[in-house]
């Protein structure tokens, strides 16, 4: 199964009276598509999967002045579904539709329906788009009223003393199929749950060891993993927890993605799921940012390395749910 895949972070516009999240998800949507090179015909029986964590909501709790304007409160414009509607109206997808809002792990979640719809034949591909654009004054006040969000600008996700996250917009899509060739595999995904917190993971990382438990079992050893790697302080905690009780022995390198992109929420897992498989088109693993803190026992490369083997991505959403995705070099 290989990902065509596209990143954007802004939005075209179009005549059409969307909401900015849905803009953005039309425009990464028109390039994942143009990108996998799929016919009107071949897009018809797709499935459409779209994973966000509050779907237009930013839009009309307050946006941000200088954003292009839309009907608030219009019908479609107050739920989470019009980013896909709109996706198979302007492509004409017929084929199964679902939305996914399982907070942070939206993204990765909806790759991993999609590969379960392509791989137990109910669609021929997929089409899987994540957006979120939560920089807006309220959620930003819930946020820090929450104590998650980062006091400062600095992204090392697992420096002592790190107390929370650095907010971002972004949207991305990635077009999958079931046909092999010189492309990145996904592999496997599995999910879990903790039933632990509404707002954080356990510090000891849960059941997350437990995917890669699976993933072994299948004989799929990650030789690097992109953790969720957010900033927030149970996060630097539970993460070096969860990966020395998944790796007592194998060390697989970690790449931090979101010291680049800040945390796209919703978006963040399939956005760096992009970035992951636009680097393993090329045979390499993304680098780190120089002089980040590494978690015990573990490396962060600052260099781009050869991927040598099946990759690890990891998104925790809140309330204790665990996803995993694994993808794999040419």
């Amino acid at each position: 199964m290989r990902p065509g895949a596209w990143i954007e972070n802004r939005a075209a516009l179009t005549h059409r009276q969307w909401s900015p999240a849905t803009m953005a998800a039309l425009h990464v949507a028109r390039e994942a598509v143009a990108d996998a090179g799929w016919t009107a015909d071949e897009l018809r029986d797709a499935a459409l999967v779209l994973g966000t964590s509050r779907g237009n909501a930013a839009g009309w709790l307050g946006p941000w002045p200088g954003r292009r304007p839309f009907r608030l409160m219009a019908a479609s414009n107050t739920i989470h579904s019009e980013a896909a509607s709109a996706i198979s109206i302007e492509f004409q997808i017929t084929g199964p539709n679902h939305v996914l809002a399982s907070g942070c792990a939206a993204g990765l979640d909806a790759i991993g329906i999609a590969m379960m719809l392509v791989r137990c034949g109910i669609a021929p591909r997929a089409l899987v788009v994540a957006v979120d654009l939560p920089l807006v004054p309220l959620l930003l006040d819930n946020y820090a009223a929450s104590g998650i969000l980062a006091p400062d600008l600095e992204a090392d996700p697992y420096r002592p003393g790190t107390a929370g996250f650095i907010p971002a917009e972004g949207a991305a899509a990635m077009a999958i199929e079931a046909h092999s060739g010189n492309h990145p595999r996904l592999i496997h995904y599995g999910c879990n749950s903790d039933a632990c917190d509404p707002v954080g993971i356990p510090k000891d990382g849960g059941r997350t060891p437990t995917l890669f438990k699976q993933a072994a079992d299948l004989l799929l050893q990650p030789v690097a993993v992109c953790p969720h790697a957010t900033g927030t302080a149970v996060q630097a905690q539970a993460d070096p927890a969860l990966l020395a009780r998944a790796f007592p022995d194998h060390r697989p390198s970690l790449h931090l993605l979101k010291p680049f992109t800040g945390h796209t929420i919703g978006a963040s897992g399939l956005l760096e799921s992009v970035i992951l498989a636009r680097f393993l088109r090329d045979g390499l693993l993304p680098p780190n940012l120089p002089s980040l803190h590494a978690p015990p026992g573990f490396v962060l490369p600052d260099q781009s390395l050869a991927a040598a083997g099946p990759v690890a991505k990891l998104s925790h959403g809140m309330g204790g749910h665990n996803a995993l995705l694994v993808l794999s070099p040419p």
